[in-house]
């Protein structure tokens, strides 16, 4: 990137589908003293151009043929931009500063390591190293600054709280689909990722479109994050497949289902009881429903993002696949409560990371309130908006979330509403 004529605290925006360029280009940015920025790969031409324009971009990362005209056609529009680089597919035109992801590596390799090590070396855990833009609902995206601190310490204390295994002990194993623009999938699939040594497989590019569970089955993850929409396609395959069965199936997988949402329901609420027709139940039905989706290594299935009905949820708890649900926002670096295995609650977000903190304010009679964070993993404030950062963290350093939601007597945070 230094090569390109990329300068310190400047973007580096990349637009395409999740791959192992995309991560290079993401840390690489990050290193050589620029700003990670991911754009979505469904942003429009114009959308493409605020976020490389308010970031002050000097190369921008594209994918193929198809999202590189959406740069070409706003790139008289960015006086900053520099370079462009297209890593998946061969370049079908030359153009003056465009590179193909090989030319691009080539260029690296005369800059001296010192140059390099100088750069990282002048680094600081407050600066700002990524921007996540908000999808902006309401007027234009904001460019939510993390630092490096923001990611390090959120990935090593969300991933010892999740209970990732270190390398050295058992290879975790996850699949990276959803899109890296997202704070979601930057924090499961580059951050935590690097902090645990876990294996990254890429799925396809239509994953969302129906080839997920292909992957699902090929990799078996022992770890898996969906957004609501995804376990609902799932629980809709499952379903139509087993609406085909024979009679006597539908009746033992009915009655099996019956007998794992009991059970899991005792299980939550703290029993430790494991009935002989649960046991019969996970040899006839559970462990080949978990191995037909490619769950069968899966220990902790995650939902986020968004809210999910209690039926998604019942659905696969009844199938002895408890879903975890965590709750945070690119403003918290990620995560901030999370379920867990041994702690959780139906349509529950869970409980804060080990260093995050709640505060429920203003709470009417049923204990329903703004949702405030507080934490290291807190982000620095949106680029450039100032009047903005300030309506998010109050005086005191809490974010408000703009979310309602209240604590039940266990400390389970529940998400009730939106405020605005």
């Amino acid at each position: 990137c230094s090569q390109l004529g990329l300068e310190r605290f400047h973007g580096v925006c990349i637009l395409g589908f999740n791959s192992a360029e995309w991560f290079i280009a993401d840390i690489g940015a990050i290193l050589a003293g620029g700003f990670a920025v991911g754009i979505y790969t469904t942003n429009s031409p114009e959308a493409c151009r605020y976020v490389a324009e308010n970031c002050s971009a000097n190369v921008v990362v594209v994918e193929n043929h198809k999202q590189l005209q959406k740069i070409l056609e706003v790139q008289d529009k960015l006086p900053q931009l520099k370079a462009i680089v297209q890593y998946g597919e061969e370049l079908k035109e030359k153009r003056p500063n465009l590179y193909s992801w090989s030319e691009f590596m080539e260029l690296g390799k005369d800059v001296p390591d010192a140059q390099l090590q100088e750069i990282i070396k002048s680094q600081k855990p407050n600066q700002c190293c990524t921007l996540i833009y908000t999808s902006g609902t309401t007027g234009q995206p904001k460019g939510v600054m993390l630092s490096h601190d923001n990611l390090t310490w959120t990935a090593s204390m969300a991933g010892r709280f999740l209970m990732l295994e270190e390398a050295q002990e058992k290879q975790e194993l996850v699949i990276s689909y959803l899109p890296l623009s997202h704070i979601a999938a930057q924090m499961t699939d580059i951050w935590t990722a690097i902090t645990f040594g876990v294996q990254v497989f890429f799925a396809q590019p239509d994953a969302l479109k129906g080839s997920l569970v292909d992957t699902l089955r090929e990799v078996r993850p022992t770890a898996f994050l969906g957004v609501p929409r995804v376990w609902e396609k799932i629980e809709e395959k499952m379903k139509s497949i087993g609406a085909k069965s024979s009679a006597l199936r539908r009746k033992v997988a009915s009655w099996a289902k019956g007998v794992g949402l009991q059970t899991n329901l005792k299980r939550m609420n703290g029993s430790s009881e494991v009935p002989l027709n649960f046991r019969l139940a996970t040899h006839l039905v559970y462990r080949r429903v978990r191995r037909a989706v490619g769950l069968d290594r899966c220990t902790r299935c995650y939902t986020g993002a968004a809210p999910i009905t209690r039926e998604t949820l019942e659905f696969f708890l009844s199938l002895n696949i408890p879903l975890f649900e965590l709750y945070g926002m690119s403003e918290s670096s990620g995560p901030h409560t999370v379920s867990l295995p041994q702690a959780f609650r139906l349509t529950s977000c869970g409980k804060e990371i080990t260093g995050c903190r709640t505060l429920i304010q203003e709470p009417d009679s049923d204990g329903n309130g703004e949702i405030c964070f507080s934490g290291r993993h807190i982000f620095m404030g949106y680029l450039n908006m100032e009047g903005k950062t300030k309506e998010a963290i109050d005086e005191e350093g809490w974010l408000h979330s703009g979310d309602l939601g209240r604590h039940d007597k266990d400390g389970f945070l529940y998400v009730t509403g939106r405020i605005k």
